[in-house]
């Protein structure tokens, strides 16, 4: 980084910048697109902020939640040097709305927040082109990828909204990313030759521990006695809203300042919850997976998960929560071995075939249709027309680029068979999600170090036994040796080796161990083969 530039940052926004961070800034600086995968608490919004210092033109944030929106602008009002900093979403009043475009058009907006469903209006791209964009940073990137834990349709429009904004630098930011996640970022955002960053994964000063239980009123009781008796701020995950309400009622009996959070409830409930543990007068936050992205608040001590997330992305994304201040943290997930089986597969949900082909008879033979007119010619809703219109892209049926939706030459040219690939797309995907649950499974009741399973899942190394998770002070950890710290089969079957299997196709390798190998398949999920099979029986071919 130029010394100029990392005396104005400090100046600034009083940072001093880490190596990683000055790395990705340069590329974009230089005009090349960049993917850093970095932990949460690791200073990835400084990226753009400082990246905007030194661009001549607007940088466009997007970021799915109105509250990672707001607190964004809010810490750059903190900082009264930096540009200004406006948010456009549906929460703003009109007058408001009016100044922040005015800031824009009239240059004095240095950074524009919007979610990906703003950006893809028309009017808003107009706007944006006219005032200059010299960067598009996608925040919390993984919600674009098919194969991260929190999927977003609305993301898949990025690739081509850039293209319509004339193609600035892409820079997108997530703090999960395994090798398959980091690919699919890459492709849906059409990002060329990028820089990218992958590192940091382990947060050694997070205690892991799991804890089995036989029934569900023992596992709930053991949730509520564990929250009761903690100290500090504490997040506690489940899976349905209605789990949210009746724990945070068992824990305002236990003398918690407690209370329920999840997208159900209304903005302003959700608002004074989110509100009140930022400032200390909510101790626990009883939260569905909504409670996530745009919680900044370093000091939470404990994350507990009453329920089993759906994937170890998700895990490891909601664990991140606690010990941003670097002080020590804990982590503990509660789980019976049927839990596994009730998680089902969920993304937006699959549309119905007869919306399916709706939309894809409104796209012409030949020629496209703006994504706007479709709602029209399909005879659908708004939001129906959308889901068919991700569903079909998702599958490859349809394609969208700057001059609007259209087919694509060598996929479906009629709505049914349209409709069959898409029905096609979301069994491969329910697949996946199998086996990520199966992946969240083998960490819950391996005997080996717990982060060591964590990191090798993210193609991370970790040569020894953490020393701070339950199996390693059970011993268990060190009894198991299941990984191999001499890397000998790391020689054969790196991390982010790209091999080939006869019947599931091309796969990534996510870790090796002693005796097994971890790949994911992207038409067949994660699959854990023994080496022996594989070298014995040739299943897998380096390409």
């Amino acid at each position: 980084m130029k010394p100029a530039l990392r005396t104005r940052a400090t100046e600034v926004f009083g940072w001093e910048l880490r190596p990683d961070q000055e790395s990705v800034i340069d590329a974009v600086l230089d005009g090349r697109d960049a993917l850093a995968v970095m932990p949460t608490g690791s200073g990835k919004s400084a990226i753009y902020q400082v990246a905007g210092l030194g661009l001549d033109g607007l940088v466009v944030v997007v970021s799915p939640l109105v509250a990672l929106q707001e607190d964004q602008v809010v810490g750059l009002e903190h900082h009264p040097d930096a540009p200004r900093a406006v948010a456009l979403n549906a929460t703003k009043k009109a007058r408001d709305v009016a100044d922040a475009w005015d800031a824009v058009a009239g240059g004095a907006a240095g950074y524009v927040f919007l979610a990906p469903e703003q950006l893809v209006k028309d009017d808003v791209l107009e706007r944006l082109r006219d005032a200059g964009v010299a960067l598009v940073a996608v925040d919390e990137a993984h919600c674009i990828s098919s194969w991260g834990h929190d999927f977003r349709p609305d993301y898949l429009a990025l690739g081509e909204v850039t293209e319509r904004l004339g193609r600035p630098p892409v820079l997108a930011l997530t703090a999960t990313g395994s090798a398959p996640v980091r690919d699919d970022i890459v492709e849906r955002l059409g990002m060329r030759d990028p820089f990218v960053l992958a590192s940091g994964f382990d947060r050694p000063g997070i205690r892991l521990e799991v804890v089995r239980h036989a029934e569900d009123t023992e596992k709930r009781r053991a949730v509520v006695d564990q929250v009761a008796e903690l100290d500090g701020p504490t997040v506690v995950y489940v899976a349905t809203r209605a789990a949210t309400t009746e724990y945070a009622d068992a824990l305002a009996a236990r003398g918690r300042r407690a209370q329920p959070y999840h997208a159900g409830m209304r903005v302003a409930e959700r608002e004074a919850v989110h509100t009140g543990f930022l400032d200390g007068d909510v101790d626990v936050v009883v939260a569905t997976s909504a409670f996530g992205m745009g919680i900044d608040k370093p000091d939470v001590r404990n994350v507990v998960h009453a329920d089993v997330p759906e994937s170890i992305d998700a895990y490891y994304q909601e664990i991140g929560r606690a010990g941003r201040d670097a002080e020590p943290a804990g982590a503990t997930l509660h789980y019976r071995a049927e839990d596994f089986g009730l998680r089902t597969f969920f993304a937006s949900g699959s549309p119905r075939p007869a919306s399916v082909r709706a939309v894809f008879d409104a796209v012409p033979a030949t020629g496209s249709i703006a994504r706007s007119a479709l709602v029209q010619a399909s005879g659908l809703s708004a939001r129906t027309a959308g889901r068919a219109l991700n569903a079909l892209l998702d599958a490859g049926a349809l394609r969208d680029d700057v001059d609007g939706v259209a087919r694509v030459p060598d996929g479906p040219q009629d709505a049914d068979h349209a409709a069959r690939a898409t029905a096609d797309r979301a069994a491969e995907r329910e697949r996946v999600e199998e086996s990520r649950i199966a992946m969240m499974r083998q960490l819950a009741e391996t005997n080996g170090c717990r982060r060591q399973f964590l990191l090798g899942y993210f193609g991370d190394e970790l040569p020894e036994p953490c020393g701070n998770c339950d199996t390693c002070s059970s011993g268990t950890a060190h009894d198991a040796s299941t990984h191999v710290a001499d890397g000998a089969n790391d020689d054969a079957w790196p991390p982010d080796a790209r091999v080939e299997h006869a019947e599931w196709g091309t796969g990534v390798v996510m870790s090796t161990e002693e005796d097994r190998i971890t790949v994911f398949f992207e038409s067949a999920g994660y699959r854990t083969l023994a080496l022996a099979d594989v070298e014995q029986r040739d299943l897998l071919e380096r390409v």
